[in-house]
């Protein structure tokens, strides 16, 4: 036998494996699985469209996840929930909850969390970047180093337009930085699916790092410069300028500092959310066990970006010469509810929609003291 009749009988094996479970490959002959792949990870209803490319250990997809529909995609350590699709296109490390969708030509990258029926249309790129439940993104579109909140269903979600940018770079200091990670909504509110939705006008762009409070509007062809409050619609211009640029210089700590803390304390609050709300709830075996493995693979996504928001921000008062202690948790913060796996098992974001008002305050009232804790350095 031939190395390549080997290889082509080996990948037949494991093709056979994954169609054994249940899995729907559209085209074995244009379908790949590597061998670090488990198939025990790989669930009952998933459909491979041709073209599909799957690699690494991580990987995880729930019952119905889908991989393809549009085009060739190729997935490495990817965890996808159940009905959680990528219609084509790369992505590496990326974690998608139940619904949850991206776009033909989509690149995600690590640190790449999407919750429940959130979604991006074709050609998005995403780093680092979490959008919360429902929070919709058009096309062509680049973010990285960015929270996204707002809204409470699928009728009534924060959005962001077509051809926006999040621009996460500056060139100030040695070999400039990206301690620029922007929060538009927030989590303790935003968790909880009952804050007013953001909107972003397309063909824009916001310099990081920015915070934009819920219910704001942003008109579309504008580049946001400046933070932004709650409820406010926003059309802000730029006077032309022209000056020496003295590449030995570097800019103050502040503000720039203050909002990094306050993105790291924001991280640090869904942490506890996933820690002590989703995974307490996630079932442990049954027909369930899925929820609990991608919530869990979710933890670890948030604790990457905690760590690279906390590298980041080093490096940037290193630079300054400023000594501040690394942001976190200085004391405990017990859940204001005790909590446990439910049979039968209530789909999270129902489960959220459904709480009673004094859980809803007690929860959000958890979370903000979870952030000035962190915040408070």
């Amino acid at each position: 036998m031939t190395e390549l009749a080997f290889m082509a009988a080996v990948q037949e094996r494991r093709l056979s494996e994954l169609l054994a479970r249940g899995v729907q490959i559209v085209d074995p002959r244009q379908t790949y699985v590597d061998s670090a792949v488990l198939p025990e990870r790989i669930h009952a209803g998933v459909v491979l469209h041709p073209g599909t490319r799957l690699c690494g250990a991580r990987t995880f997809l729930g019952p119905h996840a889908e991989l393809g529909r549009e085009g060739p995609v190729t997935a490495i350590d990817c965890v996808l929930g159940e009905g959680a699709r990528i219609d084509g296109g790369y992505a590496n490390n990326a974690v998608l909850l139940r619904g949850a969708s991206a776009g033909s030509a989509a690149h995600l990258r690590e640190g790449t969390l999407l919750e429940e029926e959130a979604s991006t249309a074709h050609a998005v790129g995403l780093k680092h970047s979490i959008l919360l439940s429902f929070v919709t993104i058009g096309s062509l579109v680049n973010f990285c180093d960015l929270l996204m909140a707002g809204g409470s269903s699928r009728q009534d979600h924060s959005e962001v337009g077509s051809g926006y940018i999040h621009f996460n770079y500056t060139p100030w200091g040695a070999r400039g930085d990206k301690a620029t990670p922007s929060l538009i909504g927030d989590v303790p509110r935003g968790a909880l699916l009952r804050a007013r939705r953001i909107f972003l006008g397309g063909s824009g762009g916001m310099i990081g790092p920015r915070q934009v409070g819920f219910g704001a509007v942003a008109g579309a062809g504008q580049v946001l410069r400046r933070d932004v409050p709650e409820d406010r619609l926003v059309i802000q211009t730029i006077s032309e300028r022209e000056r020496p640029f003295p590449h030995d210089a570097i800019d103050p700590p502040e503000p720039r500092a203050a909002h990094n803390t306050r993105y790291i304390a924001e991280l640090f609050a869904l942490r506890a959310w996933y820690a002590e709300i989703r995974l307490r709830r996630a079932p442990e075996g049954g027909a369930h066990e899925h929820v609990r493995t991608v919530t869990r693979e979710a933890l670890a996504t948030l604790d990457l970006c905690i760590a690279e928001r906390q590298a980041r921000y080093t490096a940037f008062l290193r630079e300054r010469h400023v000594d501040t202690p690394q942001p976190g948790l200085h004391r405990e913060h017990p859940c204001p509810l005790v909590l446990h796996a439910a049979d039968p098992y209530t789909d999270h974001v129902a489960w959220v929609q459904g709480l009673p008002d004094a859980d809803v305050s007690a929860l959000g009232a958890w979370l903000a003291d979870i952030v000035r804790d962190v915040a408070s350095g």
